[in-house]
């Protein structure tokens, strides 16, 4: 059978790869594979690649905005993602919990913290780039919240947050949702059927006539 690898490059900061995040475990369930959720700071994306964010990209553009909420809330009621707020701090300065991401990882209490920080950004409405606010938001989840902040300094994280960023970019990543299926790329939350498709193609061409 052939290797699937699947990964889900992300930032809190991007609604749409919250909206990815929550329709992720069905494609895993109906597939048997499992993403990779791989944390990158998408202002580091934006500097790489001279990108910017649609707010700004397409600040005074008529009808654009508008119809990027109405396709939101198309994604929102096709999935059923009824908890999701549009977070009124937008936008957040996301270095402090990507970095918390990589502590995280480092700790083994990654899946936990991850859903934890989407929820609050996404769901509760919480300025997640406050490290008091922070702190209760990973001190509700059961997380130790004092010693993940405690290391967001800590010179790995920050070297594995930023080696993360560069394998990114030269993979081709501008922003964030971004996926992989093995060296397949694919942008945004409105790519993921394709990407449920590919898995499905690679595994298929493993299996035997």
């Amino acid at each position: 059978m052939n290797v699937v690898n699947v990964q889900f490059q992300f930032d809190f900061g991007s609604p749409n790869a919250y909206l990815s995040h929550k329709v992720i475990p069905a494609i895993e369930a109906r597939t048997g594979v499992k993403f990779e959720y791989v944390p990158v700071l998408l202002g580091g994306l934006f500097r790489l690649t001279g990108n910017r964010s649609p707010g700004e990209a397409f600040a005074g553009i008529k009808n654009k905005p508008e119809y990027g909420r109405l396709e939101v809330k198309r994604f929102v009621e096709r999935y059923g993602l009824s908890a999701y707020r549009f977070n009124p701090h937008f936008p957040v300065n996301t270095l402090q919990i990507m970095r918390g991401a990589v502590a995280a990882q480092m700790e083994g209490v990654f899946e936990r913290y991850v859903d934890a920080v989407y929820s609050a950004m996404w769901e509760r409405e919480k300025k997640m780039d406050d490290p008091a606010v922070i702190l209760a938001v990973l001190e509700e989840s059961g997380l130790d919240g004092a010693r993940l902040l405690a290391r967001i300094d800590d010179p790995a994280v920050k070297s594995k947050l930023l080696e993360n960023t560069q394998n990114a970019f030269e993979r081709g990543a501008f922003g964030s949702p971004t996926f992989f299926v093995n060296d397949e790329i694919y942008f945004g939350k409105d790519r993921l059927q394709e990407v449920e498709e590919e898995i499905e193609r690679v595994l298929a061409a493993g299996r035997p006539a």
